[in-house]
C-alpha cells in the first residue's frame, strides 16, 4: 500500500504527462497564452490532481468518481492535443507519443476503477 499519491506509478506519470506538455507549450504563439495553452495545461494538470484527490477519499465511491474526473480531463487533452497538431502548434511526433502516454494511463485508470467496483 502506497503512503502517499507520489509513490502511485499512476500519479508519477501523469505528473510526467503534464510535465511534457509544459514543455511542448512553452513556445505556443503568445497569443493563445489565455486560451489554448492555458486549456491543455490545466487538463493536464487536472490528471494527476483528481487522482491524488482519489488517493485522499476514504469511500470507493468518491475515490472511484475522482478517477472518473481524471479520466474525463485525459480525453480532454487527447482532444487538444489533436487540435494542436491540425494547427501546426504541436509536431505529429510530439503528439504521437503523448497521445500513446495517455491511452497507456487511460488503461491504468481503468483498472484501478474496475479494481476499485470489484474488489475480490
Amino acid at each position: 500500500m502506497f503512503t502517499s499519491f507520489k509513490e502511485m506509478p499512476v500519479w508519477q506519470k501523469a505528473v510526467g504527462i503534464a510535465e511534457t506538455i509544459q514543455q511542448c507549450t512553452d513556445y505556443l504563439p503568445r497569443k493563445e497564452d489565455y486560451g489554448f495553452t492555458s486549456q491543455i495545461r490545466r487538463a493536464s494538470l487536472s490528471i494527476s490532481a483528481n487522482i491524488a484527490e482519489a488517493y485522499g477519499r476514504h469511500h470507493t465511491l468518491d475515490k472511484i468518481n475522482f478517477y472518473y474526473i481524471a479520466r474525463g480531463s485525459l480525453t480532454e487533452k487527447q482532444s487538444h492535443l489533436e487540435y494542436g497538431r491540425r494547427v501546426n502548434y504541436i509536431t505529429d511526433e510530439d503528439a504521437r507519443n503523448l497521445d500513446d502516454s495517455l491511452l497507456k494511463l487511460l488503461h491504468e485508470l481503468n483498472r484501478i476503477i474496475v479494481k476499485l467496483k470489484d474488489p475480490k
